[in-house]
């Protein structure tokens, strides 16, 4: 009689099976759920909530929105104060008390953006019907009760209604000529530049030729007449934007905070209001529209906690496609000489571990490469041969931070991506097919060009959407080669050269790194953090979206 023997579940494999299926679910569970946080959160931030008025024991009041209720356990010292009732009343719910978070903003009043408030505290809640919500260019938010309409100087209106219709008549020309101020200070910055621009040709002239040349005699004439004509025009612009603020600060908006505190706020420096408590859905979805509209094409303000990221946007984007068209053809190169060039031995296995480590390196260590290397050697050389007169004034041209430093340190960290996902796409082609070509009389580089290259291109593709997606979301090296917290001027404009590959440039990043740890109030700037995420994952999704597009048509293209 023959023994069965018996096999065991190991030997077949099924509990490995079991195990990887487990562990890619909970991977796509985990990713799921910090997408739904981040979608959450961020899609959330800009609804506008109710205002809550609260009066509390201590006879003062406090009015904001909600932001979030906690349960806690208050420590001796704070329930010394309390009376017998309500420290029974704690003690019978087990030593718990409930608290909420308002944000109260008024920042120029109080000095503060948030307060807690316990249950204990509050005596009465309401929430008025006229409270408004101020959302200025300084400061941040202010809440409070319409109070007078002032127009220089004279109250022209103290009905809560009367007052919002005097704002609504006189806002849109106060904020038209807040703008005017703007494109005025823009104007004067181009004079500005211009003036500059021409100290440098003489200064150049001076380098060059010398003092006593006629060159030089003729780039002094042209500074003199340029000075002259930008301190004529600095003057006109200057009395201009003077009549303009003295327009503006005719018409001011006279609140009352909760505990009834006087407050004038000139209309130009109020960018949006609107009273909570009275709108309906319809309204409440207006603002969220605008809002929105907002944060994707204004610049920020109030230290980047509040306004828009149009910059920062520009600046990732730019970035992105700069460093991706500078590291595919170098990584294609690299890895074409590697598979279809180079002998295969111990030189080219050196090489494919040393792109292997590459890619482990941490990012804040090619920051410092790109610092010391691009910023203090390359482009300080840069400026030595073409930009001396800059660099003797102290303002270097290439030998600081810029866009290209930045897309050409997010290069390297992503070539070795590149060169290892070339390189798998130019194995996976069959030798049939090269030796086909070599054999009906083509060159190996024909070969490589009209054969290999078109079918390695979604392979290629490939190691081009994985090296957008590294280089979009880094930070550190950005940090020390060109990302800065607020750039006054884009990487790109319509002037030539299209993209400025000196300038510093903001990123979606940075910005949120500045947003949750640089900023005024972090607790304030939380919601922006979220929204800021959610748009940078956004731009890279879309971004691989369209590389994922090419990249099918291109397999298409070469299926057979």
């Amino acid at each position: 009689m023959k023994t069965r023997r018996r096999s065991s579940l190991f030997h077949r494999g099924e509990p490995f099976v079991w195990l990887t299926g487990g562990a890619l679910v909970l991977s796509v569970f985990m990713i799921v759920g910090l997408l739904v946080i981040v979608v959450y959160q961020g899609m959330g931030t800009f609804w506008p909530g109710d205002l809550v008025r609260l009066e509390l024991s201590d006879g003062s009041a406090v009015m904001g929105e909600l932001v979030q209720e906690e349960t806690y356990q208050p420590q001796p010292h704070v329930l010394k104060p309390l009376t017998k009732l309500q420290r029974a009343a704690i003690a019978q719910a087990g030593g718990s008390v409930r608290r909420h978070q308002l944000r109260t903003g008024n920042f120029d009043v109080t000095n503060t953006h948030f307060k807690w408030v316990s249950d204990f505290d509050v005596s009465q809640t309401s929430r008025p019907k006229w409270a408004l919500l101020l959302e200025r260019v300084e400061y941040g938010r202010f809440y409070g009760i319409p109070a007078a309409f002032v127009v220089d100087g004279k109250e022209i209106a103290t009905d809560p209604a009367a007052v919002i219709a005097k704002l609504d008549r006189y806002h849109g020309e106060s904020r038209e000529r807040a703008k005017q101020i703007r494109r005025i200070g823009e104007e004067q910055a181009g004079a500005n530049d211009r003036e500059r621009g021409a100290q440098r040709a003489r200064t150049e002239a001076e380098f060059e030729h010398g003092i006593d040349s006629a060159e030089w005699r003729r780039a002094d004439e042209h500074y003199e007449s340029v000075q002259q004509a930008v301190a004529k025009q600095a003057l006109a612009l200057n009395r201009k934007s003077a009549e303009l603020g003295r327009q503006n600060r005719r018409f001011k908006l006279r609140m009352k905070t909760a505990d009834d505190a006087p407050k004038d706020i000139v209309a130009a420096d109020i960018v949006r209001y609107y009273t909570p408590n009275r709108l309906g859905f319809v309204e409440k979805l207006g603002i969220y529209s605008s809002r929105w509209g907002e944060f994707l094409l204004d610049d920020p303000r109030e230290a980047n906690s509040e306004g828009g990221v149009w910059p920062a946007i520009i600046g990732t984007l730019v970035m992105t496609l700069v460093m991706s068209v500078l590291v595919v053809p170098f990584g294609v190169l690299a890895a074409l000489y590697l598979r279809e060039y180079a002998k295969q031995g111990l030189l080219t296995s050196i090489v494919r571990i040393a792109v292997n480590n590459l890619a482990g390196v941490p990012s804040i260590v090619f920051g410092v490469f790109g610092l010391g290397f691009f910023c203090y050697i390359v482009g300080t050389s840069v400026d030595g041969l073409f930009y001396a007169a800059d660099a003797a004034d102290g303002n270097p041209t290439f030998g600081k931070g810029g866009l290209m430093w930045a897309s050409l340190t997010l290069a390297l960290l992503t070539l070795p991506v590149v060169i290892v996902a070339t390189e798998e796409a130019l194995a996976a082609v069959p030798n049939s097919m090269r030796e086909g070509s070599l054999a009906c009389g083509a060159s190996k580089w024909q070969t490589i060009r009209r054969i290999v290259l078109p079918r390695a291109a979604p392979g290629i593709m490939t190691g081009m959407i994985l090296a957008v997606a590294r280089g979009a979301g880094e930070v550190a090296p950005l940090m020390l080669v060109g990302a800065v917290k607020l750039a006054p001027k884009l990487p790109i404009d319509a002037s030539f050269p299209f993209v400025h590959p000196s300038r510093s440039f903001m990123h979606l990043g940075f910005h949120i790194y500045d947003l949750g740890f640089q900023s005024q109030n972090s607790q304030a700037a939380r919601p922006m953090v979220f929204t800021t995420t959610l748009l940078l994952i956004g731009i890279v999704v879309a971004l691989n979206i369209t590389a994922v597009w090419v990249r099918a048509r291109l397999r298409k293209a070469h299926k057979g």
